[in-house]
């Protein structure tokens, strides 16, 4: 096999594996680099066709990535809309992510009752997360479930629920709190500090 297969192989491969990736993000960048790859190729080749499509595909990604990548953190693209814990919507889209949601949060059960608080976060009308919490005490809401669904996983749509301390604080919160041993990286993004065991945004 000479290098120029070894090149069209490779492209092909990434490829292939860009299109079985649930994540926008990811699925943008590992296209572009196929598309890139795919270039070279098509070149080294001279075959013109695939080259002028790997182009135009290679700046439909990047038109993608620098859009997702702006939006990313911008509360214009997403609405933050707070549910009753018993909301037939709601459990509608729990019910569609159990399996999912079971893989990070195996101890969750949805339950309803007056000291639960439900979030949905919406981008374009689509869902991308959920957040329900319950009170701890008066002044204190811990993370029961902290959800964001599969093609906005490298995204972090929660902030928009944890910038809007009005929905906290309305209800009388003057802080938020994670369970016990969760993941430091994600929540510290978000602006909690990690406190016995437990990650604590002061609002």
């Amino acid at each position: 096999m000479t290098w120029l297969d070894a090149l069209g192989w490779v492209g092909s491969a990434v490829l292939v594996w860009s299109l079985l990736q649930a994540r926008q993000l990811r699925f943008r960048a590992l296209n572009l680099v196929a598309c890139i790859v795919l270039i070279a190729f098509n070149w080294a080749l001279g075959v013109w066709p695939q080259v002028a499509m790997n182009i135009v595909l290679a700046g439909i990604n990047l038109w993608f990535l620098q859009r997702l990548l702006a939006t990313r953190h911008d509360e214009r693209h997403y609405q933050v809309v707070q549910v009753k814990p018993d909301d037939d919507f709601l459990g509608y889209v729990l019910r569609s992510h159990a399996e999912d949601i079971a893989r990070f949060y195996p101890e969750f059960h949805r339950e309803d009752g007056t000291d639960r608080s439900a979030y949905v976060v919406l981008s374009d009308d689509v869902v991308v997360g959920v957040v329900l919490v319950r009170a701890l005490d008066a002044t204190t809401a811990q993370v029961e479930l902290d959800y964001v669904t599969k093609p906005y996983r490298d995204f972090t749509p929660a902030e928009f629920v944890y910038r809007s301390s009005h929905l906290f604080t309305d209800l009388g919160f003057s802080r938020v709190v994670t369970r016990l041993d969760e993941d430091g990286s994600y929540y510290r993004r978000l602006g909690f500090t990690k406190a016995d065991g437990r990650y604590v945004l002061d609002l």
